[in-house]
């Protein structure tokens, strides 16, 4: 169930995503929030960085620097995330997740709960119009940021 705290962070979260977009980038957005405060916000970079491991939820983490805990935490993110950042999700010890759309790309929503994180697939349209245009116009793209061939 989304609360409107959920809603609004998600919002920022696909805000990220389109601005990725827009620079060329894969549009992937996150936010992680404590207390229902934002504490950082990121997008994938990938391409803009050329760093192979600069996904959505990651730049968002490493936005917020070192914390004392995760565990207080929720980690929005506008796609299902990926083996990595949900083994980060899962290291980090952060509770709870709330995913804009799994439809493009079913991530790793068993693992995650599988290790005790909260999942939340809010099923944004906004979300999935916007990957489901990624894909269409930039499938090589795609295709090397899932690393399939």
């Amino acid at each position: 169930m989304l609360t409107d705290s959920d809603k609004q962070f998600l919002k920022i979260a696909y805000d990220e995503a389109k601005s990725g977009f827009d620079s060329g980038g894969c549009p992937i957005g996150s936010v992680l929030a404590r207390g229902g405060q934002e504490v950082s916000r990121g997008h994938n970079q990938r391409v803009q960085q050329g760093d192979p491991i600069a996904h959505g939820e990651m730049d968002a983490l490493r936005k917020a620097g070192r914390q004392k805990t995760y565990r207080d935490t929720v980690l929005y993110t506008t796609l299902s995330p990926c083996m990595m950042c949900s083994g980060t999700i899962v290291q980090f010890g952060i509770p709870r997740v709330v995913i804009g759309e799994n439809k493009t790309f079913g991530g790793n929503e068993a693992f995650l709960r599988d290790h005790g994180v909260e999942v939340v697939i809010a099923d944004d349209a906004d979300c999935i119009a916007l990957m489901e245009r990624f894909i269409r116009e930039k499938p090589e793209l795609w295709a090397e940021d899932i690393a399939e061939d």
